[in-house]
């Protein structure tokens, strides 16, 4: 009987274990009407890596993109000097929910795109991808740089 009570506290850890198991630096989570999706990501969470972004690369995978995480929200802009494929710009507060989303950036094009006050994260994946999935502002993203105390979808939900 004192077999019983141990094997539901394991796995109620290991439930626990795989929520947060869900919530690593290389992967975001997306969600809303439109359902889900998952996106494998670099970040770019220093100065020097928000400035290099995605330049110079002639090709990134369906499923890839980069995070880019700012230390506390701001204004963000963004510009595609030197980067060669088109994008898609994710941004968000700091609750991870989107703010707004600019489709199909135009390679090397350096006209300014402002994504808002109060930014936190940026999410940028291959041009046209967030219309074909629908994600749009109120979508919310799943990750450990968005802060726990204030995510709209927090690392411990599933």
């Amino acid at each position: 009987m004192r077999l019983a009570p141990i094997g539901l506290a394991l796995s109620l850890v290991l439930c626990a274990g795989s929520a947060l198991a869900a919530c690593r630096d290389t992967v975001v989570d997306l969600r809303g009407d439109w359902g889900s999706a998952r996106f494998t990501v670099e970040l770019a969470d220093d100065a020097s890596e928000r400035a290099q972004g995605l330049m110079h690369r002639t090709e990134m995978p369906r499923s890839k993109g980069m995070l880019f995480v700012y230390e506390k929200p701001q204004r963000a802009s963004f510009w595609m000097r030197n980067t060669l494929i088109p994008l898609d710009m994710i941004f968000l507060d700091r609750t991870g929910t989107v703010t707004r989303v600019h489709e199909n950036a135009v390679p090397l094009d350096e006209t300014p795109i402002p994504g808002g006050e109060d930014v936190l994260l940026v999410l940028e994946v291959n041009g046209g991808l967030a219309g074909r999935l629908g994600i749009a502002p109120g979508s919310q993203l799943r990750h450990p740089a968005v802060p726990q105390s204030a995510a709209a979808w927090p690392c411990t939900a599933p």
